[in-house]
């Protein structure tokens, strides 16, 4: 929208509808004719996390029957570039080094991905290919921390807690977890500390728990973060084994 609306004679008919955010998620409903909820959410790197969550409350209500949750990003523009720069948030020697000694910051990409999700029972009768399940989810927020980008550790815990305590799940029976893990000095540690917090509680010596990070491997896509994260994590659970 911001490249079509520098030049003010380029705009047409359909310059709205094509750029718009808002006409992302109404564009696939509109292509594949689907009549449930059709939303755009945008919560930074957690909105594909988001969608999902929202996703799985309209298969449990019986609002939708199936769904598409996914997340894209693409940069076009320098705006973001030059913000995380002066932030001081974006590696130097470009490199995601996520819980390293060597961490230096964060590393953006682009990218898609795409989830069909239904309720357990409705893909199991239509005998398709099941890669995961989802046993729960939990949103919330920071509230005021260190600073509106500084991550807070007790609402990390939170959201763990309450994540687990949904899915019936003790956690110290999880053996691994994709993180966030954008590679920055700030982030990750707060990371662990909660992981540590929630997960290490009462667990066995010999029982680890693995932490993993797609953007060591892609780099951080943003608002398709979330989705990369999952999609790596039912690949895995396909092929029993941790990468």
């Amino acid at each position: 929208d911001q490249l079509l609306t520098q030049e003010l004679e380029r705009v047409r008919i359909y310059s709205g509808i094509g750029a718009a955010n808002s006409i992302v998620a109404n564009r696939l409903s509109y292509f594949l004719d689907l009549h449930g909820p059709s939303l755009v959410l945008d919560t930074a790197c957690s909105g594909s996390l988001t969608a999902l969550h929202e996703a799985c409350h309209s298969l449990r209500a019986g609002e939708s029957t199936l769904a598409l949750v996914g997340g894209v990003s693409v940069n076009l523009l320098p705006n973001g570039d030059v913000f995380f720069s002066r932030a001081g948030a974006l590696s130097p020697d470009g490199r995601c080094q996520t819980f390293d000694s060597r961490a230096n910051g964060m590393v953006r990409c682009e990218g898609s991905g795409i989830l069909v999700l239904k309720r357990l029972s409705d893909a199991q009768a239509a005998g398709d290919r099941i890669y995961a399940v989802v046993r729960a989810s939990a949103v919330n927020h920071d509230g005021r921390s260190n600073g509106i980008m500084a991550p807070n550790s007790a609402a990390q815990v939170a959201v763990l807690q309450e994540a687990y305590r949904r899915a019936g799940i003790d956690p110290a029976q999880v053996q691994y977890v994709e993180t966030h893990g954008t590679g920055t000095r700030l982030g990750d540690p707060i990371e662990v500390q909660s992981l540590a917090e929630v997960l290490g509680a009462q667990r066995p010596p010999d029982r680890p728990v693995v932490l993993g990070s797609v953007k060591s491997n892609l780099g951080h896509p943003e608002a398709a973060a979330g989705v990369a994260g999952i999609i790596k994590v039912a690949l895995s659970m396909q092929h029993r084994l941790i990468p």
